[in-house]
């Protein structure tokens, strides 16, 4: 098995140091509340506005989400932003031939009967609405 320090291509990364800031007991308590309610207010929906989103705004919620660690710093993800409406609409029909197949075939029977309470079925519409 080859490895890269048999390769000498092993190249140390810089550290880049924590800048940690030790947070009082009492500010500690006060934000992990916030965070917990805040948390705790989220759903999934199916229903989103079609108000335009300012692309600074995506760009910030996409840099954000680049920020959580991963193994060996590697960030193995893509975001993507689609404001096309034509792309909008062919990734909608993708999705709901996929989901067609889901519902009429693929889900096991238990799936299905969980589903029911949440009227979810193969039509996406959030995804040219959103």
């Amino acid at each position: 098995m080859s490895t890269p320090e048999a390769a000498g291509s092993v190249r140390p990364l810089p550290f880049v140091p924590l800048e940690f800031r030790r947070i009082p007991p009492a500010e500690s308590l006060e934000r992990a509340r916030a965070f917990y309610e805040e948390m705790n207010r989220r759903r999934t929906t199916r229903h989103f506005s079609n108000d335009p989103v300012p692309r600074e705004l995506i760009e910030y919620a996409i840099r954000t989400g680049g920020t959580a660690p991963s193994g060996a710093h590697q960030q193995p993800w893509t975001f993507v932003a689609v404001s096309d409406p034509e792309l909008k609409r062919r990734i909608r029909e993708a999705a709901e031939a996929e989901e067609h197949d889901f519902y009429h075939g693929k889900a096991p029977p238990e799936w299905l009967e969980a589903l029911l309470p949440l009227g979810t079925d193969e039509h996406k519409p959030h995804l040219t609405d959103a």
